[in-house]
């Protein structure tokens, strides 16, 4: 009989057609699985259902977070909500689907090493990752204009009712660690979210000026501060494991064809994250 595993994948952008026969793909290795999906599944919204359905249908229990492409309001996409009102309308997609969003109760993971407490996170990002030299956000933005390294999101991905994509994420930080902070001071747990937690996995970007797109120092202690097992994070499609303050991140994306291709093992998803292997 096999160990149930909890699982995970990001940055599936289904729009590509060779990601959707990845999906396709994917299997549990038990009907007793969990699957985590750390956001960018796609951009527009009949994409997103049938991807989420796909995998739904095969996994015991499913956890989605969004990315900042499930955000984006495409001018394609007969679903032209933007903002808030989009991550609130994919929120109800999910929970149609019987699939744990970052605004329903956590979750407990009962493994075989023991129970943790999965946390779905939604932060997005401030800016506060700044190009070398930038002081400041507008120092930031305009060094990546020059250099014309510049995130779609900022023509795409609208902070409806709030003034900027930063004043969003200092909402949702707010609110996310208010419930963090509530969990019981023994629970362990698995954080979820698109962008890491920390800087320090955005070091290798080719194009440093890009990080400012990945996450924010407002959640740099949240792997220490909420006893983490590990750290489950997409966006920057190198998927890797490695190790901040003895907790382990694993980037689990998928990213485009034509990164994934190349490889050797070409894609290795779903990736277990618990157990850990031995």
């Amino acid at each position: 009989m096999s160990t149930p595993t909890l699982a995970a994948v990001s940055d599936l952008h289904v729009s590509y057609a060779d990601n959707r026969e990845v999906v396709r793909g994917l299997r549990p290795g038990s009907a007793d699985d969990w699957l985590l999906v750390a956001g960018d599944v796609a951009e527009r919204f009949a994409s997103v259902e049938w991807a989420l359905g796909t995998l739904r249908e095969r996994w015991a229990k499913v956890f989605w977070v969004p990315g900042n492409h499930e955000l984006w309001t495409p001018p394609d996409d007969p679903v032209t909500l933007r903002g808030v009102e989009r991550y609130e309308a994919l929120v109800e997609l999910c929970r149609r689907l019987d699939i744990v969003t970052p605004e329903d109760p956590y979750q407990t993971w009962p493994g075989p090493d023991g129970p943790v407490t999965i946390a779905p996170l939604f932060t997005l990002y401030d800016y506060s990752f700044r190009p070398p030299g930038c002081a400041t956000k507008e120092e930031g933005l305009a060094y990546a204009h020059r250099t014309g390294v510049v995130c779609t999101d900022e023509y795409l991905l609208h902070p409806d009712p709030y003034p900027t994509r930063d004043d969003w994420c200092r909402a949702r930080i707010e609110e996310t660690a208010r419930r963090l902070d509530a969990l019981d001071p023994g629970t362990s747990t698995v954080l979820v979210n698109h962008y890491p937690l920390v800087r320090t996995p955005t070091d290798i970007l080719r194009f440093p000026e890009f990080a400012q797109w990945c996450g924010t120092e407002l959640t740099a202690d949240w792997h220490t501060r909420y006893r983490t097992e590990v750290m489950v994070y997409g966006h920057l499609h190198i998927p890797r494991t490695t190790t901040y303050d003895g907790v382990r991140f694993e980037e689990v994306s998928l990213g485009y064809p034509r990164e994934w291709k190349p490889r050797s093992r070409p894609h290795g998803l779903p990736r277990t994250v618990l157990p850990r292997a031995t």
